[in-house]
């Protein structure tokens, strides 16, 4: 007796998926169009094309799968899912519910097989895969009511209230333009976020800067001045008092200086890099300088906030100026070799695209910046809210760091543009005497001072293995003034991570690597935050203990209270 195909009673869309030529047309949307004039999903993208045989594989083994899945659903048997988006009881209590979960994550696993089956350049093949996952998160069946069992079931136990919050949150966030994370209500910045007490001893058209009170009956001599990131606000290193890196500091005995980057407007979108490095990192070293009455200070740069300040000391010391004693640099790009998923958006054609836009004048909205580093993590940062605001009406809660997340700045069109091409584009920094910034060579060789580099190891943003390489820029002669340290986490939570709380882990290696990898194979891990071991490194290059000192001095009064005006703008 000839056994049944179970295949051959699978619905009419599955039967459809044995056809090869099926599976090549999802991926068509991608391709270069043969229309002229038309524009395909990704600039440039040539026509895509399969290798032959690893398709017919992947068919097979799909429908193999398929198959299994089939008639296990067939048979009464709920598939099981370890995918935190289908883990819900309401899930594997729907058969149909837990049958569409299983097979979109089939679907997925061979969807993003077919990305690594396509024949192309590693570039072209980093972005089809990117686009895939896009594609892939957007159409799970949790994003949709019609197929989330979850949403449902609230739906019928709320009588419709579910659906009706849902739909007011969604027509609110419409008028936002953005998908609300937290309840921005619960958050006003200088009452429960950034309230280390301080004052603003300066201000530019570019930034104020903040010095902040002493909490020790004695200080160090030499201050410490931050450079934030001027992408996002400054006060992502003082949430709060607890998770205050600011206030970390302050408690060490240091004086602490700070940048709060100016939200551009149309007034300032003419600004270049240039104009960066000297109304904004050379005047606030200088400030500084002035009010502690210090040569040389403690310098530290966050993210671009730390390409910013290495630019400005590259070109200070190659002045024979030695302002620092000492620099620390935090998930900060010197060398862009490797700059992540991010390189899924930047290419020659999209780069001149932005130059011809604003490259002369006009901004990078902070939204558009918003909207693409949610797009690196759109299942946690995109469809989670889509789900739990949307779908289920649930009230995002308060979150201090979602706050700071949502609370976007604009940058210059020129500034960006010369970033983004010598940086992302042709990674020029790197090289002595390559790129020139206020027409003089930068050269970060030229920069004599310990550095000790902390990088996050889960970072999408500034790859772990992109912050060390770093290590063969500064102090090329001298290799062992630098100290690196990788801490667990990303981007953010990696760095803002509190001893108090003893959350995490860092790793640390003081012998010499000749790599990135060979530095970690001989790394320790450390339970607990690295804040501590960058304490004690600063410490070394503070001076000696002092009076605390007053704001400001007579060449720089007190202007206002911290955390000054230019944090509250908001991108327009």
């Amino acid at each position: 007796m000839t056994r049944p195909d179970p295949l051959a009673a699978m619905p009419a869309w599955m039967a459809q998926l044995a056809d090869t030529t099926q599976w090549q047309n999802l991926l068509k949307p991608l391709q270069l169009p043969s229309t002229p004039g038309s524009q395909p999903a990704i600039p440039g993208m040539p026509a895509v094309e399969f290798d032959p045989s690893a398709m017919a594989a992947l068919q097979v083994a799909y429908m193999q799968e398929l198959g299994t899945l089939w008639q296990n659903t067939m048979g009464a048997s709920t598939p099981a899912t370890n995918d935190k988006r289908f883990s819900a009881p309401a899930w594997q209590s729907n058969p149909a519910g837990a049958f569409n979960a299983s097979a979109y994550l089939l679907n997925a696993k061979f969807l993003n097989a077919m990305s690594d089956a396509v024949k192309a350049t590693p570039k072209v093949k980093e972005k089809i895969r990117f686009n895939v996952q896009q594609l892939v998160d957007a159409m799970s069946p949790a994003n949709f009511l019609g197929t989330n069992p979850e949403a449902q079931q609230l739906l019928l136990e709320s009588k419709g209230e579910s659906l009706t919050r849902g739909m007011t949150q969604l027509l609110a966030d419409m008028q936002k333009g953005r998908i609300s994370q937290t309840d921005e209500s619960a958050f006003e910045v200088g009452k429960n976020v950034a309230t280390t007490e301080g004052a603003v001893v300066f201000e530019n058209d570019l930034f104020q800067l903040l010095q902040y009170k002493p909490l020790t009956k004695t200080v160090f001599e030499r201050p410490l001045l931050i450079m934030p990131p001027c992408i996002n606000k400054y006060y992502i290193l003082d949430l709060q008092p607890e998770n205050s890196l600011v206030r970390y500091a302050v408690e060490q005995g240091h004086t602490v200086f700070l940048i709060s980057w100016r939200n551009p407007d149309a007034s300032l979108g003419h600004l270049t890099w240039d104009d960066y490095i000297k109304e904004g990192a050379f005047k606030a070293i200088s400030v500084t300088q002035e009010i502690s009455g210090q040569e040389q200070i403690n310098a530290l740069g966050f993210c671009v906030g730390g390409t910013i300040l290495s630019t400005a000391l590259a070109l200070l010391f190659a002045r024979g100026e030695k302002p620092v004693a000492s620099l620390t640099l935090l998930t900060a790009f010197l060398d862009f070799t490797d700059t992540g998923i991010i390189d899924v958006f930047v290419d020659e054609e999209s780069v001149v695209q932005r130059e011809q836009a604003i490259g002369k004048g006009g901004l990078m909205e902070g939204k558009e910046f918003a909207q693409t580093f949610s797009s690196l993590r759109s299942n946690d940062l995109v469809w989670s809210y889509v789900k739990s605001n949307y779908l289920k009406g649930e009230a995002p809660p308060a979150f201090d760091l979602l706050y700071w997340n949502s609370d976007s700045t604009n940058l210059p069109g020129p500034m960006f543009c010369w970033y983004l091409r010598n940086t992302y584009l042709e990674d020029g920094l790197k090289h002595p005497g390559k790129v020139s910034v206020l027409g003089e060579p930068v050269d970060f060789g030229k920069i004599a001072a310990p550095t000790f580099l902390y990088a996050s190891r889960e970072d999408h943003i500034v790859p772990w293995t992109s912050a060390y390489a770093s290590m063969a820029l500064l102090n090329p002669k001298h290799p062992k003034l630098n100290q690196f340290v990788v801490g667990a986490s990303g981007h953010i939570a990696g760095v803002i991570n509190a001893p108090a709380k003893n959350k995490r882990s860092f790793w640390s290696n003081e012998k010499p690597a000749k790599s990135a990898a060979e530095w970690m194979e001989k790394s320790t891990e450390q339970p607990g935050s690295w804040w501590p071991t960058w304490a004690t490194f600063l410490q070394k290059y503070a001076g000696k203990q002092v009076a605390p000192r007053a704001y400001g001095n007579a060449a720089y009064p007190v202007i206002e209270p911290a955390p000054g005006r230019y944090v509250k703008a908001k991108a327009g």
